[in-house]
């Protein structure tokens, strides 16, 4: 798609009132065209042929076949950019996971409603641009099949892992994830999500990988065997206390247009982190990480960066890797190894 053309969105959604206020939203926007909608999924099937969106916006609870049930059925044979609408609900993650490529949490109140059209707007245009690869249905990766422990080697008690990711980046970060032991060290992990989803998709990690992740909290202690989730909404950093490491989480000014940022996380520990340092870096739209990534790796660390072809979106690795911040471009499947035969070394 040409940057200069409309982007041409379908919206799907059973409420009469969320339907019209995201047509009305979108079709504000000089960058976005609405060419149609539809009232469920049923219908959807019935006029995506004919419509031909670039990209779609679904709500994931309808009535009949479930926007989750829809992309399961229809993005394996028809890729197609789809933006979910959503309330707190954990199927989201269900949805990304099947090939969805981003969502938008959605209003709860009429003062919030600009706010959201805005974000749902800008998800939609990066959407776009985005590579469609739809996941086959798999049985989940639980624990026990974890990669076998790295052991007690002492180098590996002075490192600390910071993460990076937007969009694409919730299955991109779980793909990693799911390829590392028990007793990795400590991570820290940025991932762009709408409030109340950060700790949800903590449990989800948790419950899929084989190391202890949680959503963190101000005063958590980074330690071996423990990977925290940034709380949306707000920065979290790396804070150096004596000889411990802990985060702290706060409300702040947006850095690099997010809260939280990437880039914070990552200016943090090359400021603070006086031992071992990874940075990893992975599919997103935007720049957020590839300052602070490079401030790391000229303080010493290793870095790496997600690879073009695997990326839903080469926006702030190609940053990264365009002004020498990554050390190591790896696939999404790639990541994890590289990070393991970096640790092995030390």
């Amino acid at each position: 798609m040409q940057p200069t053309q409309k982007v041409r969105v379908m919206v799907v959604d059973d409420s009469l009132v969320a339907r019209n206020m995201i047509i009305r939203g979108l079709s504000a926007h000089p960058r976005i065209d609405v060419i149609g909608f539809a009232i469920n999924a049923l219908d959807a099937r019935n006029k995506l042929a004919k419509l031909n969106p670039d990209v779609v916006t679904m709500d994931v609870e309808m009535p009949g076949i479930s926007g989750l049930d829809f992309l399961k059925q229809y993005l394996p044979t028809h890729p197609l950019p789809v933006v979910l609408v959503s309330s707190l609900n954990l199927k989201v993650f269900d949805a990304l996971a099947v090939g969805a490529v981003d969502f938008v949490r959605k209003p709860e109140g009429q003062a919030s409603v600009p706010s959201f059209i805005a974000d749902l707007a800008q998800r939609v245009l990066t959407a776009a641009q985005a590579k469609v690869r739809p996941a086959p249905v798999k049985a989940p990766v639980v624990k026990e099949g974890a990669p076998p422990p790295l052991g007690a080697a002492p180098g590996l008690n002075n490192v600390i892992i910071g993460l990076g990711a937007s969009t694409g980046g919730t299955e991109a970060t779980l793909a990693v994830m799911k390829r590392l032991p028990a007793d990795i060290p400590p991570m820290v992990i940025v991932q762009h999500m709408p409030p109340g989803f950060t700790k949800m998709y903590a449990e989800r990690l948790d419950r899929l990988c084989a190391m202890e992740v949680r959503e963190a909290k101000s005063g958590d202690e980074l330690r071996r065997g423990l990977a925290l989730v940034a709380p949306a909404d707000l920065q979290c950093r790396v804070v150096r206390v004596g000889g411990r490491y802990t985060v702290s989480c706060s409300p702040g000014e947006k850095v690099s247009g997010h809260r939280p940022s990437v880039d914070a996380l990552f200016h943090s520990m090359s400021d603070a982190v006086s031992c071992k340092m990874v940075g990893i870096i992975m599919t997103g739209m935007g720049q957020d990480g590839a300052a602070g990534l490079l401030a790391m790796r000229q303080k010493g660390a290793f870095t790496i960066g997600q690879d073009k072809e695997s990326s839903v979106v080469y926006g702030m690795p190609g940053v990264a890797h365009k002004i020498g911040a990554v050390m190591v471009q790896a696939s999404c499947d790639n990541v994890a190894a590289t990070l393991l035969r970096h640790l092995k070394t030390l």
